[in-house]
C-alpha cells in the first residue's frame, strides 16, 4: 500500500489521471449525458482560454517562491477590449490579434517591472494592476460589449478539424509544445527553475534573476492575450469583464497540476494541462447536473485548498523516501 501511495506521490501525472477517471465516473452518475463523446469534446472547447492562463500563472509561481499573478483575468478583459476596438478601427482580425498580443505583453511587462526590477511583492503588484486593467477596460467600453466581428472569425473557436476543436488543435497544443520546449530545453527555462528554487544561488550561477522574472510576467501577459483572442472568437464579442474570475481558476489549475504555491522551482507543466481538463470538466459537469453557481465556486475554492495541502503532503513523502 505504501508503495502505491509513494508511486502516486512521485508521479503527479498518475495521480491526476486517476482523479480525472474518478471525476468522469462521478459526473456521469450525476448526469448520464455527460460522458457522451460530443459533449466531452464541447467541454474541451471551454478550457482553451484557461489553459493559456494556467500555463502563464504556473511560470510565475515557478519563478518566485510564494509568487502569484492575480492580474491575468484583467489582462484578458483589457486585451479583449483592445482587440474589439482595434477591429472597429482597422476592420482587420489579423491587426486586432497583433494589437491584443502587444497589449498583453505590455501589461505583463508592467507587472514584471514592478516585481522583477523593483522587487515589489507579486501579490501587491498584481492586485494593483488587476484593478487598473479592469477599470481601463470598463472605461473604454462603458460596460458595453464590442461586437460586429466577421463570421469567418468563428473558425478559431466554434469550428472543428478532424473532429477536434480548432482552438485546441491550432492554439493550445502548439502553444503547449512551444512552452514545454522553452521551459525544459532552453537556458531561460533552467533559469526559471533556478530563480524560483534559490534566487541567491541563481545569482552566484550568473543568472539574471530580475530579467528572468521580468520576462516570465511578459510571457504570462502574452499567453493571457492569446486566451483573450480565443474568448472573443468563442463569444463573437469583446467584453470588458471577459476575464473576471479566471485568475482564480488558473491558480487552482496550477496548484492541482503540482506547481508548489510555497516553494518556487517545484512542479511540471504536464500536470497543469491535465489539471485544466479536470477543472473544465468539473465546472461543466456540475452545471449540467444543475448545481448552483454558488456551490460550484465553493467547490473550486475547496479544490484550491486541498491542492495546496496535497502538494505539501506529496513533497514530504518524496523527501522522506529519499532520506530513508
Amino acid at each position: 500500500m505504501n508503495k502505491i501511495v509513494l508511486s502516486f506521490a512521485k508521479s503527479r501525472a498518475k495521480f491526476l489521471i486517476l482523479l480525472l477517471i474518478l471525476e468522469i465516473a462521478i459526473l456521469t452518475a450525476l448526469n448520464p449525458d455527460f460522458c457522451r463523446i460530443n459533449n466531452l469534446i464541447e467541454i474541451l472547447q471551454f478550457g482553451a482560454t484557461l489553459a493559456f492562463l494556467a500555463i502563464g500563472e504556473s511560470l510565475v509561481i515557478l519563478s518566485i517562491p510564494g509568487g502569484i499573478d492575480i492580474s491575468i483575468g484583467s489582462i484578458v478583459s483589457l486585451a479583449c477590449v483592445v482587440f474589439g476596438k482595434t477591429y472597429q478601427l482597422s476592420g482587420s482580425i489579423f491587426v486586432s490579434c497583433i494589437a491584443a498580443i502587444i497589449a498583453g505583453a505590455l501589461m505583463g511587462m508592467i507587472n514584471g517591472f514592478m516585481v522583477g526590477i523593483i522587487n515589489m511583492s507579486s501579490l501587491i503588484a498584481t492586485l494593483g494592476t488587476q484593478y487598473i486593467f479592469s477599470s481601463i477596460a470598463l472605461y473604454i467600453t462603458n460596460g458595453v460589449a464590442l461586437s460586429g466581428f466577421p463570421e469567418s472569425f468563428e473558425w478559431l473557436s466554434l469550428k472543428t478539424t478532424f473532429g477536434i476543436p480548432n482552438q485546441i488543435l491550432f492554439a493550445v497544443i502548439p502553444a503547449t509544445i512551444i512552452m514545454c520546449i522553452l521551459v525544459y530545453k532552453t537556458r531561460f527555462g533552467r533559469n526559471i527553475y533556478l530563480t524560483g528554487d534559490n534566487a541567491v544561488a541563481a545569482k552566484f550561477a550568473a543568472v539574471n534573476t530580475k530579467r528572468t522574472i521580468f520576462f516570465v510576467f511578459m510571457i504570462a501577459g502574452i499567453l493571457s492575450a492569446i486566451g483573450a483572442i480565443i474568448n472573443c472568437s468563442w463569444l463573437m464579442t469583446a467584453r470588458a469583464d471577459a476575464g473576471s474570475g479566471m485568475e482564480m481558476s488558473a491558480i487552482t489549475i496550477a496548484m492541482l497540476g503540482g506547481i508548489s504555491a510555497v516553494e518556487g522551482g517545484r512542479g511540471s507543466l504536464s500536470g497543469v494541462i491535465v489539471g485544466t481538463i479536470i477543472i473544465t470538466m468539473l465546472n461543466s459537469g456540475l452545471q449540467m447536473a444543475g448545481i448552483n453557481t454558488i456551490w460550484r465556486l465553493a467547490i473550486t475554492g475547496l479544490i484550491l485548498i486541498v491542492s495546496i495541502i496535497l502538494n505539501d503532503v506529496m513533497n514530504r513523502l518524496v523527501l522522506k523516501q529519499a532520506k530513508a
